[in-house]
């Protein structure tokens, strides 16, 4: 249909181009229609009937005693001049016209110009530009075709069930033969749920790699516009694209901006985006069918998603693509390891080990960072160390050697540090201590960090108070060593962490008997998906919230206190470890709590924990950002 009315187009165009060229040269015509031989030419000017003659190259325009005016063609290397000044005949000469198809293009060029002008307007009105004045309503998908960098599954790794979902999509586009024959139909739509940076998007790419279909990708944010209708003019004209391509694949990044649910926020909601979200609700299961279009959709927020967007008929998967387990992390890492010349002391069993939580962006960034490591020393390969030394620098930070600190300073961060250590190592439920250090990193005077021994699934009730025990051991040490007139502002971030911690427990967890089991945080859907905002709390409630927050964090507190007033001793020695190594690993603070000798080759660089502990720690979601490692001293913050 698009290519009958490009060839219309242009044949209305030419038969335009050739009337106008008519109309030049039949006035041409008309202006000297009345020819005569050289010849009577000739008879006439010595019969004295010519009072005028104008000599135009081998075209003589004539003009009679009788006012009459007619042409003649000269013969080539015939001068006439003479002969037509004796018989009285007025001559005038004109510089020879350009003739055949340059003196028309001469004409028509304006014309031609103007012609050119208007294809183009009329190109990007009809969508030859997507953004021209009427492609406001054209969809902005594109047909992806990666010539280049194709990915495959082979290249995602660590999320096999996900895979497998996808690929079994794959394989009902190139076979579908084969499950039509038992009554199984084609699903219409895929959603790929989970934190960012799990690959998501990967998978989208590696099923474009696989499927041999067209493939179009496409935001959610590419359908909103203020004007509204336009979202929804989007939405039909990418269906109908899909449709002139079927089968094929349509992918949706971000789907949560224009699929949030109906009639939520202020003002009851947003007119544009809920029309854009109604037609694509009627495109993916409405009275008209789109066979062979599979819509795959990809978010981190699926919780405000509109339910109606989520249920069989449209979204009939949905593919949950989490954090990868240690071996997850272990074949990602030695994907994006392919690239990367790595030395022969390399373990990625052990880098996998010591990264829980990391997902696969964050691999792929810590391998980047072990290979610029590398590189700035001038190594040919990868070692082990560079892996130790960058995850060191994506959890905590670079290290600031240039910082000056003082001797008081120095000596608070060491006892703060110790702290923690101190506590960590004596509460019930606690993940091993791996690094303490007081070498300033990122924002931190200094850090310990613990390591779970494996992935957490869940965390219990005493692992939380544990957490909150440890956290406050920094404050605790300092008012036990220096006095409470002396502590300073660097717990900081340990007050708002046991915090977060203990609002989480009574608020979300139902670990409060006195609150019992109810959810009272900030929830932005309800279980039936009509209702979006805050939680409404009655002041007594949440008078009673505060109160069971505080009893939780005082008791972590009078733990940590109770421990470090036992432990006196280990706590003068671990400080005084680390005010003169600076960095301690998980061995080295149990040999210094000892009073064992550590016999260093070098005091002042720190080896790589390489003895079957790794060295990252991995915090709970739902309690802390990975980022931010246990117990960091802060410096004081600006008012």
């Amino acid at each position: 249909m698009g290519n009958a009315r490009n060839i219309a187009f242009w044949v209305v165009l030419f038969l335009l181009i050739l009337a106008l060229f008519n109309l030049f040269s039949g006035g041409q015509t008309t202006m000297t229609s009345q020819t005569i031989s050289y010849s009577q030419f000739l008879d006439n000017v010595e019969a004295g009937e010519v009072a005028r003659v104008t000599l135009d190259g081998e075209k003589a325009v004539i003009r009679g005693n009788d006012g009459s005016t007619y042409t003649a063609i000269v013969p080539q290397g015939v001068d006439l001049t003479d002969r037509l000044i004796e018989n009285n005949v007025d001559v005038t000469a004109e510089p020879q016209e350009r003739s055949g198809l340059l003196a028309y293009i001469g004409t028509l060029l304006p014309f031609l110009i103007l012609i050119g002008i208007w294809i183009f307007l009329m190109n990007r009105m009809q969508g030859g530009g997507r953004g021209g004045a009427m492609g406001f309503g054209k969809s902005r998908a594109k047909l992806l075709t990666e010539k280049h960098g194709r990915v495959t599954f082979d290249d995602v790794a660590g999320i096999d069930e996900a895979k497998d979902e996808l690929e079994e999509i794959v394989e009902f586009l190139r076979n579908p033969q084969k499950f039509s024959r038992l009554g199984g139909k084609i699903p219409k739509g895929a959603l790929l749920v989970g934190p960012p940076g799990t690959g998501k998007t990967l998978l989208a790419r590696a099923i474009a790699g696989e499927a041999g279909v067209p493939f179009f990708t496409i935001s959610g944010s590419d359908f909103v516009e203020m004007f509204v209708g336009v979202g929804a003019s989007r939405v039909r004209d990418m269906f109908e694209q899909a449709k002139k391509n079927a089968p094929c694949i349509v992918f949706i990044d971000e789907i949560d901006a224009v699929g949030r649910s109906r009639g939520v926020g202020y003002g009851g909601g947003n007119d544009e985006r809920e029309q854009t979200l109604n037609q694509l609700l009627v495109e993916m299961d409405g009275f008209e069918a789109n066979e062979g279009i599979i819509i795959v959709a990809a978010t981190n927020r699926p919780d405000v998603l509109d339910p109606a967007l989520l249920r069989p008929g449209r979204f009939d998967r949905q593919v949950q693509v989490p954090n990868p387990d240690i071996k997850g992390r272990e074949k990602i890492l030695g994907v994006h390891a392919r690239k990367v010349p790595l030395g022969p002391d390399v373990d990625l069993r052990i880098i996998a080990r010591g990264t829980p939580g990391f997902s696969g962006a964050d691999l792929a960034n810590l391998v980047n960072e072990a290979a610029l490591t590398a590189a700035r020393i001038g190594r040919r390969f990868v070692t082990m160390e560079d892996f130790e030394n960058a995850k060191d620098k994506v959890m905590m930070g670079a290290e600031r050697r240039s910082m000056v600190m003082s001797e008081d300073e120095k000596k608070l961060t060491a006892y703060h540090e110790a702290g923690h250590a101190i506590v960590g190592l004596n509460v019930p439920q606690h993940d091993p201590i791996h690094k303490a250090t007081i070498i300033p990193r990122g924002r931190a005077l200094g850090l310990v960090l613990s390591l779970p021994e494996r992935d957490q699934l869940s965390v219990t009730y005493t692992k939380y108070t544990s957490k909150i025990a440890m956290a406050m051991g920094g404050k605790v040490a300092e008012e036990l060593i220096f006095g409470k007139e002396n502590v300073t502002s660097g717990a900081a971030s340990d007050i708002q962490q046991v915090t977060r911690i203990a609002r989480a427990m009574v608020t979300q967890f139902g670990m409060s008997e006195t609150l019992g089991n109810i959810d009272y945080a900030n929830e932005q859907q309800s279980y039936l998906g009509n209702y979006q905002g805050q939680a409404h709390a009655s002041p007594e409630t949440q008078e009673k919230i505060d109160e069971e927050v505080r009893k939780i964090v005082d008791e972590g507190y009078e733990t940590a206190k109770r421990i470090l007033t036992e432990k006196s001793e280990d706590l003068h020695r671990l400080a005084q470890g680390l005010l003169e190594y600076e960095t301690l690993t998980g061995n080295e603070i149990t040999r210094v709590i000892a009073g064992e000798p550590l016999n260093r080759g070098d005091d002042e660089d720190t080896p790589p924990d390489q003895g079957g502990a790794p060295s990252i720690t991995a915090i709970p979601k739902t309690t802390k950002p990975k980022s931010n490692p246990d117990g960091g001293l802060e410096p004081e913050p600006t008012l």
